[in-house]
């Protein structure tokens, strides 16, 4: 897999809402922060953090765009990219939209995340 497949692949298992497909694509020593500024660092705090919002938000449609590679080596590969997120929240409409960094590392000949900053877009 290259680091562009690892996006797509990423992004398939986001749309399932289901951890065991997002799992594999998570390093262990993996730190997450969404962009309400919550950081979550070990895959076991990345787990719970990501089913609490799979469990809150129903239906989520989930999009990567407009990736920019910032480094792309054997072993580590760093992007830029633009994420769209829309579901429901109590039963109502909600969405949401940032920009994110992510850092891969690869090993064991697969790519996973080990970092990902998510923010929001600057007026």
């Amino acid at each position: 897999m290259e680091p562009e497949e690892f996006i797509l692949a990423y992004e398939r298992a986001l749309a399932t809402q289901d951890w065991t497909q997002v799992e594999p694509l998570i390093h262990n020593d993996a730190c997450v922060t969404f962009s309400n500024g919550t950081v979550h660092k070990g895959k076991d705090e990345v787990r719970r953090a990501f089913e609490s919002n799979f469990s809150i938000i129903k239906d989520e449609q989930y999009s990567l765009t407009n990736e920019h590679w910032i480094q792309r080596g054997a072993e580590t590969a760093v992007y830029l990219f633009e994420f769209r997120w829309s579901g429901y929240i109590d039963g109502k409409p909600a969405k949401g939209a940032g920009r994110g960094t992510s850092v891969l590392i690869r090993e064991a000949d697969r790519w996973q995340l080990l970092v990902e900053h998510l923010g929001p877009i600057a007026s």
